[in-house]
């Protein structure tokens, strides 16, 4: 009996101890730490499955964060994890880099998850995305600006262009038109090729000159016509021909010698002669703008004539004026 009793006394004190050293273990153990806000574990503190006493684990930043500050290690202290002191913050991709012909709005700024918008120059269009965003690898989205292209210019009847390539007119490039003889252009002979892909006007026409069109080009310009004076030294008489229609009109001039003092020339009145000869006009307009001319001098004419007469009327006024003035004071009858 007494055997008994102190084997299961034994088992007994065995048992107990087993209870106690799992207690005193299961308080010395730490849980598996989480991570909060922009920070996590490592994946090899994650394929651990228990945290003993005075264990210690590393915590990383979150994708698109990185590390500003601290270590990320934290301690098992009596079944409590210490405070983790890393400091993430967000990554910057910085501007992107540059391309010809773009730019970037980036009033989103430039850190992890920021969106911006690509601009292309005047003249450009954006070819693949219109946006990128800031990832953890940086900007995302490919883009590049092409030049605008116009479509190939048409051509004008009884005209041309100087487009001779095959290749499709780009922004900015300027389509030149011709017209052929004896077409007139109408509209503007140069076109733009605009931003927008079109044409900044419309191509021109060339339409023949009719009969009306050119009579009054002439009519509305005038002809001046050309008056031409020739000097005779000889004395003997000279002969000038003017031209009237179909018909030719001879007139007979005699010239005189100039003074041989060199001064002007002097004409006896019996000598008195035109020694200037006029081509009259050989068209139908050169006339009526010689017979204009003449018109203009006729209104000088009458205006000195009428004149002439009113001073003759007065100066027979006052002779008679006088005369009666005389016959008074000598008698009757004047003297």
């Amino acid at each position: 009996m007494e055997v008994l009793l102190d084997t299961c006394e034994r088992r007994r004190v065995k048992h107990l101890l087993l209870i106690y050293l799992f207690v005193v273990k299961a308080a010395a153990d730490c849980p598996k730490p989480q991570g909060t806000g922009n920070i996590v574990l490592t994946n090899e503190a994650l394929l651990r499955n228990d945290f003993p006493d005075a264990s210690s684990v590393t915590f990383e930043c979150v994708n698109g964060y990185v590390q500003e500050s601290g270590t990320g290690i934290i301690t098992c202290v009596s079944g409590t994890w210490t405070e983790p002191d890393i400091v993430c913050i967000k990554r910057d991709c910085g501007p992107p880099k540059a391309k010809p012909n773009m730019s970037f709005n980036i009033s989103d700024g430039t850190l992890f998850g920021a969106v911006i918008k690509v601009v292309c120059d005047k003249g450009y269009y954006v070819i693949g995305s219109s946006y990128k965003q800031c990832y953890s690898a940086g900007w995302t989205g490919r883009a590049k600006c092409e030049i605008v292209t116009c479509s190939a210019p048409v051509g004008v009847t009884n005209g041309k262009n100087n487009w001779d390539s095959s290749d499709e007119p780009k922004y900015g490039e300027i389509i030149h038109y011709d017209c052929d003889e004896g077409y007139t252009l109408v509209g503007n002979d140069d076109i733009t090729c605009s931003e927008t892909g079109e044409y900044d006007s419309q191509p021109p026409e060339c339409k023949g000159v009719t009969t009306a069109d050119r009579i009054t080009t002439e009519m509305a310009t005038p002809t001046t016509p050309i008056y031409t004076q020739e000097a005779s030294t000889s004395t003997g008489p000279s002969t000038t021909r003017t031209a009237h229609r179909d018909k030719t009109m001879t007139t007979s001039q005699t010239t005189v010698p100039p003074s041989t003092k060199g001064g002007r020339g002097l004409l006896a009145p019996e000598d008195k002669a035109t020694t200037a000869s006029v081509t009259a006009p050989t068209s139908f307009q050169e006339k009526n703008d010689v017979a204009n001319q003449d018109n203009g001098y006729i209104p000088v004419i009458i205006s000195v004539v009428s004149i002439s007469i009113a001073v003759l009327i007065v100066v027979l006024f006052l002779h008679k004026f006088v005369l009666k003035r005389k016959g008074s004071a000598n008698g009757p009858f004047p003297i």
